[in-house]
């Protein structure tokens, strides 16, 4: 029975450290002026996923033609974003064997189908999380692919967008904090690290946030691709339970107008 008790202190215990520890993360926040329903937007991040992503993360609860809500056609489904003998209402699978990502990535790469949803924590959503791993990736050549991540730290990911966004080094700024009598030799030292860009990419900062921004905004989509729909429709519920409501108390009204 004590051993019961363990393992499920254990199993409560392991998602809770691992909350504790990404509420410690300073996410940087998702632009808000990206439009969750814009199908520009989407229809981008959907050819940025296919093209750099799905090599390796497979987004197994999504059709391909499930993009046909983001303005495309079957056709230009086929074209731009079906690269293999795929059909287009087939489930978005990837040929790597689990066991084989094992073996040469150090760990399986997850689904990415909830990714925006299973990364959300105390420390900002899952598309905050996304957008500040995606945008923190440095050199470091004591790791196997030669990257490694501010948000993730040795993650068996090496950066695919590097050529997009360029090449950044980890630097540490060191911030002197005043206390007691105020001098500089009593400050509170605090190294904060922080990322520099050393080796520019085919993109500008600003252009490669947007790309950024609008692949998590896809992520987001495939995480509940009927949330926009269901919005609309507990609106509409909403205005028919008000105008049921007013309509039931005018009965009642009715109904009563004698007893009181």
């Amino acid at each position: 029975m004590m051993i019961v008790v363990i393992l499920a202190s254990l199993a409560l215990a392991a998602p809770l450290a691992a909350t504790a520890s990404e509420e410690g993360l300073k996410l940087d926040r998702m632009p808000v002026d990206v439009n969750p329903n814009d199908p520009v937007s989407l229809q981008r991040g959907a050819q940025v996923y296919v093209n750099y992503c799905m090599g390796c993360h497979s987004a197994a609860y999504m059709r391909y033609n499930r993009m046909q809500d983001l303005g495309l056609t079957e056709q230009q489904i086929r074209d731009n974003l079906i690269f293999t003998g795929a059909k287009v209402g087939d489930l978005m699978t990837i040929g790597m064997a689990a066991r084989d990502a094992k073996e040469w990535f150090g760990a399986s790469p997850p689904d990415l189908s909830v990714i925006a949803r299973a990364r959300a924590s105390g420390a900002g959503s899952g598309a905050d999380w996304l957008y500040t791993y995606l945008r923190s990736f440095y050199r470091d050549p004591a790791r196997p692919t030669g990257w490694n991540n501010t948000v993730f730290p040795n993650v068996g990911m090496p950066h695919v967008l590097y050529q997009l966004q360029g090449e950044q080094a980890l630097k540490t700024e060191v911030k002197l904090l005043p206390r007691g009598s105020g001098k500089k030799e009593e400050a509170l030292r605090i190294e904060e690290p922080r990322l520099e860009l050393e080796k520019p990419g085919t993109m500008t900062p600003v252009e490669y946030d947007r790309l950024v921004a609008d692949l998590v905004n896809f992520l987001v989509y495939v995480s509940e691709p009927v949330k926009h729909f269901r919005q609309q429709v507990g609106m509409y519920l909403l205005m028919f339970l008000g105008a049921l409501f007013v309509l039931a108390y005018a009965l009642k009204k009715e109904f009563w107008k004698d007893v009181h």
